[in-house]
């Protein structure tokens, strides 16, 4: 099969996401799958050399050391990236969504027998499945836990910037609703995200994350019986 993976930023030493798609696009090529990686910035390193690398420039505007940047006129290629800056400005996250509207209509799409997005969920995925494309996304987990815990958290100050970095979250969840096919890592995301984006459960299937065994195996000797434990000191 010829498989298209969408990745919004892929950074491999913050969150998870460069993790999940290297070794998810690895995986697959190993089975014997044409797989192609199609990514914002920071864009993935270490792909195996039998995956192909497609990248989806933004304006990169939280780069490394720069973060909430300002860009040079000369960087505007378009109405997206005029977008990207103006939703930043306003506090709000906009990569989920900008990074779906580069795709939309990117011609480079046209062949693949299965799009897979990784929790991109924006707008723009819509027109992919307008266009015919097949398509199925992963939710690692809803962001509206996160957006729940921080607004919580946040100082009275902070508590409209907080609301407006998660903004992206209502569209996710509306977009994961029109989706035909979704996935998720665990039992907990699928029932945290079946209860927040009101997902149909018959279209979400668990398919847990892989174990690399050569690094994360049980060691030589086997763990201490508990009952030969020695007993903590029961507190006064």
């Amino acid at each position: 099969m010829r498989i298209a993976l969408l990745s919004y930023r892929s950074k491999e030493h913050s969150g998870g996401q460069g993790v999940y798609v290297r070794h998810l696009s690895r995986g697959l090529a190993e089975l014997g799958h044409e797989v192609t990686v199609f990514s914002g910035q920071p864009y993935p390193e270490a792909l195996d050399p039998r995956v192909r690398l497609e990248q989806v420039p933004s304006l990169d505007l939280y780069r490394d050391p720069d973060p909430f940047r300002t860009p040079h006129l000369r960087e505007f290629r378009g109405p997206v990236d005029v977008l990207e800056y103006l939703l930043m400005l306003t506090a709000a996250f906009p990569e989920p969504l900008t990074f779906t509207l580069r795709i939309a209509r990117d011609p480079r799409f046209d062949g693949f027998d299965v799009v897979h997005d990784n929790q991109s969920l924006g707008y723009g995925l819509l027109w992919l499945l307008r266009r015919g494309i097949p398509l199925v996304a992963t939710i690692h987990h809803p962001i509206s836990r996160d957006r729940k815990v921080d607004i919580a958290a946040a100082p009275l100050r902070k508590q409209i910037s907080t609301r407006r970095w998660y903004g992206f979250v209502r569209m996710q969840a509306r977009v994961a609703r029109q989706l035909p096919a979704l996935l998720t890592v665990s039992t907990a995301s699928a029932t945290d995200t079946i209860e927040d984006f009101g997902i149909d459960p018959d279209r979400m299937t668990i398919v847990p994350l892989g174990v690399d065994t050569d690094v994360f195996r049980p060691g030589a000797s086997a763990c201490p019986d508990a009952s030969s434990r020695s007993r903590a000191p029961t507190p006064r």
